[in-house]
């Protein structure tokens, strides 16, 4: 069992959990960018936009990553490191002989085109390789989003599959490519 957060930082970005403080800046996020991200998200939850829900939603966080179980982080500037521009999120974390995990990830629109998503999952997926010692990293991303597609080829993530009818997207299944990263420096651990 983890009983430090990870702060992980880029060239101009600051990743990590977030805590009860952040709480009014994760729902502006999410209010500013629902239009955005709705076509790639699923139906929103209930009380999703409300500092209630994020209370929740903020313990979970933390006390999924001290059991391995997730790593949910929020995105920063280096600039303005109170605002949040995206979410990275692993999840499903398999150990044993898998070692394994997924990973999703936002960004805000006004911040798209900049390098960010590439330069945050970089920075993230180096710390789930070398710290957290992950073997493999899925990533799924549905056909017509060619902007997700082209970060994670970018990062060198490897097409492995179609996936139909895979996620229920926004009211709708939808079919998914299914891409994964291997991690070449992956070290067996006796603590499995």
């Amino acid at each position: 069992m983890k009983s430090e957060l990870p702060i992980i930082t880029s060239d101009r970005l600051l990743l990590r959990v977030g805590i009860q403080e952040d709480i009014p800046e994760i729902i502006k996020y999410f209010l500013d960018n629902q239009d955005y991200l709705t076509p790639f998200y699923p139906t929103w939850v209930d009380h999703f936009f409300t500092a209630e829900y994020w209370h929740y939603q903020i313990e979970n966080n933390f006390l999924e990553f001290i059991h391995d179980q997730s790593l949910k982080l929020f995105i920063f500037p280096k600039k303005k490191p109170t605002k949040i521009i995206g979410t990275i999120n692993f999840n499903n974390f398999i150990k044993g002989a898998a070692h394994f995990c997924y990973v999703g990830y936002s960004l805000a629109e006004a911040e798209q085109g900049k390098g960010y998503m590439t330069e945050a999952l970089q920075a993230a997926i180096d710390y789930v390789f070398q710290e957290l010692n992950f073997h493999r990293v899925m990533a799924n991303y549905m056909p017509h989003n060619q902007r997700s597609g082209n970060v994670l080829r970018r990062l060198g993530f490897v097409v492995e599959g179609y996936a139909r009818d895979y996620l229920l997207i926004n009211g709708k299944w939808e079919d998914h490519i299914l891409t994964s990263l291997i991690n070449p420096k992956w070290q067996e651990n006796e603590n499995r």
